[in-house]
């Protein structure tokens, strides 16, 4: 007979090694490089995706998961942390960011997805054990079944302050988006309760890929034979895929005959394109041309006219991936490395004129959740003077009677509006035109002369555009 059989106690169980699940482990390095990175989901996770495939780890289905864990856990993640605070006993300023995207994930299984709740802790504490420890899986244990003892509905009602105490705190926690962000975007809506809430949720739902036929090199129909692909709402050029569509098995893309291009932003360069002139159409200027996606549109409807389009792009690397998309453009067509605030062109140059200026990208939630906790208010400053500043220098560089676009993938009041109304000031030969009517079918696109679309309204980010006409030397 044993020691410990003499004693009484039960021999100790022989310890048994964490189980390596691919999926969530892939999952937690694609969270990981967004934290610690600050890298962006939709360019950390293909390559992951790319390589697990290449080691025959992922099958579709398992890619899709991967997908739905690391895109859910980023959209809901300022209520998953409401909900993991309720459940800690420390502030989670002071939970490791390792184990906070352990507990993130878990919350987005439980809360999120229709995972039954022993298979969504088991699994997470397993994944705990491989990438934590045994003892931080335990603190993850621990947590995981708090949060299980409750539905997404039922925390909501526990964590979020009541809508007619703090409407913007409970928009904030029931939509996990900042409060500040909340204020701005509704700010920029106007309206009640119904708009705004339709807005914030349609932030968080998965967005469809949308190509674009860049006219002269493909037709929609050929996107169209793509399996489950249909047209777009608004665009003529615009075809959706199918949720999942790999756009990169699609041979026009792999060519360079279409691209990936959101539906605003090709109303954007349509609208511009459409503009009636006083005068030549001879000479297009893309003043903020990176990385390129805009260009080759507007290269291509360029090239129809027997017009000529200069990209302009400031960072070299950029300007690189410009050139990338007009190559094979059917007609003439520069790409340059250049400082927008500087150019090297000269005043009264260009017909049309686009500055797709740099932003906050509150517009574009949708394809970048995790930017909506990146941004702070401050960010607005920052662009501020640069926003200025290209727009005054595509006013000098448009010639009477030209066009300038202004547009953002923001909808705030301070990056779309006040700039405009602020150049304007400065430029009394130059005045809004009505750009609404050069989006015909395309409702609900504001009070006008300027444009404002909505993800929740038209299924595209939430693209800003002003349209100026040069009236004077």
């Amino acid at each position: 007979m044993s020691e410990q059989s003499r004693r009484g106690r039960k021999p100790a169980k022989p310890y048994r090694r964490p189980k390596k699940d691919p999926v969530r482990i892939l999952a937690f390095d694609a969270l990981r490089a967004v934290d610690e990175r600050d890298a962006y989901a939709n360019l950390v996770l293909p390559p992951l995706l790319r390589k697990a495939r290449e080691k025959g780890d992922f099958d579709a289905r398992d890619a899709a998961l991967a997908t739905e864990l690391v895109y859910g856990t980023l959209r809901r993640q300022g209520t998953y942390d409401a909900v993991i605070a309720a459940c800690v006993d420390r502030p989670l300023r002071e939970v490791d960011p390792p184990v906070l995207d352990v507990l993130s994930l878990g919350a987005h299984q439980l809360l999120g997805t229709r995972i039954p709740s022993h298979a969504a802790v088991s699994a997470t504490v397993e994944l705990a054990r491989v990438v934590l420890g045994d003892g931080r899986a335990k603190f993850v244990n621990a947590v995981l079944r708090k949060v299980a003892q409750d539905d997404l509905d039922g925390w909501i009602g526990k964590v979020a302050p009541p809508y007619d105490e703090d409407p913007e705190d409970h928009l904030a926690v029931v939509h996990s988006h900042p409060r500040w962000v909340v204020s701005a975007l509704w700010d920029s809506l106007g309206g009640g309760r119904a708009g705004i809430e339709e807005l914030l949720a349609a932030d968080n739902e998965r967005p469809r890929v949308t190509l674009v036929a860049r006219p002269g090199r493909a037709a929609t129909e050929e996107l169209l034979r793509e399996e489950a692909a249909e047209p777009g709402r608004w665009s003529p050029y615009a075809v959706r895929l199918a949720e999942g569509g790999e756009p990169g098995a699609v041979e026009a893309v792999r060519e360079g005959r279409a691209g990936v291009q959101d539906e605003g932003s090709q109303l954007v360069a349509l609208a511009l394109a459409n503009a009636p002139l006083e005068g030549p159409d001879a000479r297009w200027l893309d003043g903020c041309a990176g990385p390129g996606g805009k260009a080759a549109l507007l290269g291509a409807l360029a090239a129809e006219r027997g017009a000529v389009l200069l990209a302009s792009e400031k960072q070299p690397h950029r300007a690189g991936l410009v050139a990338k998309a007009l190559a094979g453009n059917p007609g003439p067509y520069q790409v340059i490395a250049a400082d927008g605030t500087r150019p090297p062109w000269r005043p009264g140059s260009f017909d049309r004129v686009l500055v797709d200026v740099p932003c906050t990208g509150l517009g574009a939630l949708r394809r970048r959740p995790e930017a909506r906790w990146r941004r702070r208010p401050e960010d607005l400053d920052n662009f501020a003077p640069l926003q200025r500043a290209l727009l005054r220098t595509a006013l000098d560089s448009v010639r009477v009677g030209g066009v300038v676009g202004y547009a953002t993938c923001s909808p705030h009041l301070a990056e779309t509006r006040a700039v405009v109304a602020d150049v304007l000031k400065q430029y009394p030969d130059a005045e809004l035109i009505d750009a609404r009517p050069l989006l015909p079918g395309v409702p609900a696109l504001g009070e006008g002369p300027d444009i404002q679309l909505w993800p929740h309204l038209h299924g595209t980010d939430a693209m800003y555009l002003a349209l100026i006409r040069k009236t004077a030397g």
